[in-house]
């Protein structure tokens, strides 16, 4: 995944040289000379928006909200001050996240998925909107049981399934990019590219601290 990473990095560092001020090479005809012309002369286009791209963030809105869901669970039944505080990072973190989906797809005319707490408003203000009950679960989703195995628990037996839980969910999340940029030519917009890489980075830096604090459950 990392080589795909770097390719793409590349790609965009590419196209940005020429939209802030880098000199353009144009070949001369055969025995000229060479033209050099201003960055500002040239159009970037930007690149294009593939299906992948569309489905990353249409299911990681669907991912992300089932993470929030877990930490409102947490925040009733949980123990621990220290998972207690990891939840609430996670769950500030991606509702700031949803709210960017949300505003990406919308710039770019994609359907957005509908959110719970949506359900009361009009339906010319659900114009364009998904319901995520239609969805199919993403990559390391907790399954109907699961979740109601959470809501069942209480203190020390919470907080363990809900780190045991949040690992797998953050797991599926690192595949869920990794398959984005597996896809030929996806995960090109800059937007989605910073997200995307930025969801990879902190997410394992999350999946190593619920490690963490499950060894230290046994101590």
């Amino acid at each position: 995944m990392a080589l795909r990473f770097q390719n793409i990095a590349v790609a965009l560092l590419s196209a940005g040289a020429a939209a802030v001020g880098q000199t353009i090479v144009q070949p001369g005809a055969p025995g000229a000379a060479s033209k050099i012309l201003p960055a500002s002369s040239v159009k970037v286009a930007p690149p294009p928006i593939y299906q992948a791209d569309t489905d990353f963030m249409q299911g990681m809105i669907h991912h992300h909200s089932q993470a929030v869901e877990m930490v409102d669970l947490l925040r009733k039944y949980g123990r621990s001050k220290d998972v207690k505080k990891l939840g609430e990072r996670i769950r500030i973190s991606q509702t700031d996240e949803i709210r960017f989906m949300q505003s990406w797809l919308r710039d770019r005319g994609k359907a957005v998925p509908m959110m719970h707490d949506m359900s009361k408003m009009d339906h010319a203000s659900m114009a364009g909107m998904m319901d995520m009950a239609s969805m199919p679960p993403m990559p390391g989703m907790l399954t109907p049981e699961q979740m109601k195995a959470l809501r069942k628990a209480r203190g020390a037996q919470f907080d363990h399934l809900f780190l045991t839980g949040m690992i797998q969910h953050h797991t599926g999340a690192l595949t869920m990019v990794d398959d984005l940029f597996s896809s030929p030519g996806a995960g090109q917009d800059t937007q989605l590219y910073e997200f995307a890489t930025d969801v990879d980075n902190t997410q394992t830096a999350e999946i190593n601290i619920m490690k963490g604090l499950l060894e230290k459950e046994k101590k």
